[in-house]
């Protein structure tokens, strides 16, 4: 372990007991503030839930059948928090309440009641809470909520249930308070500022709170939100989790006759072109860093609120990612260096993959990251030989924490080093659009630069590209692990087929298009592959591999060609033969 490595880890060490001294020196004054959120009596305002609802769900909660996250669990009769979950994130999702909104959804009087009785089984036994509930991210999803769904809760509830709620509910935002000295920083935090500013905000007599949380709100949004709209973490996903709290919370402020902080307002203003510079034609996001599946419905939902309605902007410069359009083609590519370690716990070593859309039909993906189950594919998914780039001598190009006890400590795995200068050029030229860009994730170990030439043509029918290996000006490479692979993983829903002459590969998209990968130099594998982020799980997919040495071939041409018998091929033709209309 280098000696950068050995600092980076002390930081978050240091980090790391400072969070806990802080938290235990709270929790022994947490019993003697009694006062916060101070006297409240009602409830003044119950924000909009923005996430989608499914009101058949509610007659399987009745019937006492809970399904999340892929698992069901049947209570017959017992309470559902006293059962022993089967998973980690079925346990989460039950513990967040956020299913009370299928409740709402059906919105019956049996509902409201099976809401009820589900609501106060739980604030009735708070000395059997789980720590998955008492967890940062979970504790601020169930205060948000509870608070969106008291119209649920409270429509037919008598006087008694009124003031007990209201105390079950105190006591979580108590808690919430505390428990934000101790949490990792990133989301969860961003979330549990976000969850404080809503009970500020709709519980009564809270006026100095409103201040107080407002000032916190901005010093994250601040932190956090990166000048061009992309979040610290460098995870697309992170745009959706904190946009579909963040609009409402604006709305409440305005509700509450509030000015929003500006930081709030412009965050929001930043946040929402990034979702289309994300989107491919299909609708999907690109997967990098952490990111799994993009719920389709609350991307239409948030994509809604955005009033621009333009095309995605073509770079990223602060978040660190380059977006190529012509005319049907979309190439996404990662050209940035690592988040900071604090915010890098699912973070990737993906620097320099891309990938490649044509119109619906993804072509050219990262494996991504499934939405549950998350522990059993971690080291594989983060690994860059899980993205559609270059892998020498089977290494990331960043290292992670991977010591057991240190990633207790430290609550994940975060990186330790990785590229440290990212470098990119972009040009318009005659042709199409041109792509340089590289990085040093190499350089220490293997004392070589990685650098990726991209060009994609104006007609979007080619995409060329190059890949190299070499020492930096002036010097060697030093290194005698020389072996490389170059990965190109192909969407499941692309049918793959090698060539005979073992130099190219036919790909059939589900629109029909034919394309051809080639690399005319180079002997082509097809290889099995899996796609993680599917919203049914993990698929078994196909992966294009070229493998070579570093002495004999420090690079690679290749190229992504759309066949001219394609009907997409034949609509452009058509287009450009198309005379152009008189002006009357």
């Amino acid at each position: 372990m280098s000696v950068a490595q050995r600092r980076r880890i002390s930081t978050l060490i240091v980090g790391r007991f400072a969070r806990n001294v802080m938290s235990r020196a709270s929790g022994g004054s947490m019993a003697l503030s009694r006062l916060w959120p101070g006297r409240t009596d009602r409830l003044t305002i119950a924000p909009h839930d923005l996430r989608t609802a499914d009101a058949t769900r509610a007659a399987e909660i009745y019937a006492g059948r809970f399904v999340f996250a892929g698992k069901i669990v049947t209570c017959h009769g017992r309470s559902i928090f006293d059962l022993e979950p089967p998973s980690e994130d079925w346990e989460v999702a039950l513990l967040g309440f956020g299913w009370l909104r299928h409740l709402r959804a059906a919105d019956t009087a049996l509902t409201r009641a099976n809401a009820r009785s589900l609501v106060d089984d739980w604030i009735s036994y708070p000395s059997r809470r789980r720590p998955a509930g008492r967890r940062a991210d979970v504790l601020a999803r169930r205060v948000i909520s509870l608070l969106s769904q008291a119209p649920l809760v409270l429509g037919d509830a008598d006087s008694k249930f009124y003031r007990r709620y209201l105390r079950g509910l105190t006591r979580e935002i108590r808690t919430l308070r505390y428990t934000m000295l101790d949490i990792p920083d990133g989301v969860a935090r961003l979330q549990v500022v976000i969850a404080l500013c809503y009970a500020s905000l709709c519980l009564a007599n809270q006026a100095r709170h409103v201040r107080a949380a407002s000032r916190r709100l901005t010093d994250e949004l601040q932190r956090q939100i990166l000048p061009d709209g992309g979040h610290i973490s460098r995870n697309p996903g992170a745009l959706i989790e904190l946009l579909i709290d963040l609009l409402p919370l604006r709305q409440t402020f305005a509700a509450r006759n509030v000015a929003p902080p500006p930081a709030l307002l412009n965050a929001i203003d930043r946040m929402m072109p990034m979702l289309r510079f994300f989107r491919h034609g299909d609708g999907s996001f690109a997967l990098f860093n952490g990111m799994s599946s993009a719920p389709s419905d609350q991307l239409a939902t948030l994509l809604a609120y955005d009033d621009t309605h333009g095309t995605p902007m073509a770079s990223m410069p602060h978040t660190g990612f380059q977006r190529l359009d012509a005319d049907a083609m979309t190439v996404i590519v990662d050209t940035g260096a690592p988040p900071p370690p604090g915010v890098s716990q699912e973070a990737h070593a993906g620097c320099l993959s891309f990938e490649l859309s044509s119109g619906t039909s993804r072509i050219v993906i990262n494996c991504g990251m499934p939405s549950t189950g998350r522990d059993n594919w971690r080291a594989f998914a983060r690994s860059t030989a899980a993205h559609s780039t270059l892998t020498l001598h089977d290494t990331s190009s960043c290292q992670f924490v991977e010591l057991s006890a240190m990633k207790r400590l430290l609550q994940g795995a975060p990186i330790v080093s990785g590229p440290a200068h990212v470098e990119n050029y972009r040009e318009a030229a005659a042709d199409g659009e041109h792509l340089t860009a590289s990085h040093d994730g190499y350089l220490e170990r293997f004392g070589v630069v990685h650098r990726r030439q991209l060009m994609v043509a104006r007609d979007g029918s080619r995409l060329d590209g190059e890949d190299t290996l070499s020492p930096p000006p002036g010097a060697r490479s030093r290194s005698t692990e020389t072996d490389y692979a170059l990965r190109f993983h192909l969407h499941p829903a692309v049918k793959a087929s090698r060539l005979g002459d073992a130099r190219g590969v036919m790909l059939v998209l589900p629109n029909r298009d034919v394309w051809t990968f080639e690399a005319l130099d180079d002997k082509v594998e097809l290889e099995e592959s899996v796609f993680l982020a599917g919203s049914d799980g993990p698929r078994r997919t196909a992966q294009i591999v070229i493998r070579q040495d570093l002495r004999s071939a420090p690079s690679i041409r290749w190229s992504f060609v759309r066949a001219t018998a394609s009907p997409s091929a034949a609509a452009t033709r058509r287009d450009a033969r198309r005379e152009p209309e008189l002006p009357l």
